[in-house]
């Protein structure tokens, strides 16, 4: 069956986008707004913050499709939504073509997970401290109990 983003991957989705009701340029160089959203966003928009909720259902249903799709090994709810978030970060490539989905494909349970997590702390070739508390946040919720 499909899984969806429980409440906890809603609150870090959320609480890791923050919420925008003015376009802003990211740290990639894309233009963002509400709680990280990208599609068809250009300088000058703005948003409600029930704009931004609709609009990140929307996001956080490609990010769904991309982990049921891409992870074969049975997920708990925690680890889902942690997947969903990352992948809602850094895209479908990233995780497609990465070690942290070959491993967990493995073995949900693999402690080397984390190291993982831990290697998409970069953007544009810097380490950034908003990246490192997010997936640090993702492993958390990753390895807590449902």
């Amino acid at each position: 069956r499909e899984m969806t983003t429980g409440r906890l991957g809603l609150e870090l989705i959320k609480n890791s986008e923050g919420f925008k009701a003015d376009a802003y340029l990211c740290p990639a160089g894309v233009w963002t707004i509400g709680y990280g959203h990208t599609k068809g966003v250009k300088r000058g928009d703005t948003c409600t913050p029930e704009e931004a909720e609709t609009w990140l259902i929307q996001d956080i249903a490609e990010a769904e499709k991309a982990v049921n799709r891409l992870v074969t090994a049975p997920l708990t709810q925690n680890k889902f939504d942690a997947l969903v978030d990352f992948v809602f970060n850094l895209g479908f490539d990233a995780f497609y073509g990465s070690t942290l989905r070959k491993k967990i494909n493995v073995d949900p349970e693999d402690p080397t997970i984390v190291g993982e997590f831990g290697r998409w702390i970069y953007a544009n070739g810097q380490r950034l401290p908003g990246l490192v508390r997010r997936r640090k946040a993702e492993v958390d919720l990753y390895f807590s109990e449902n």
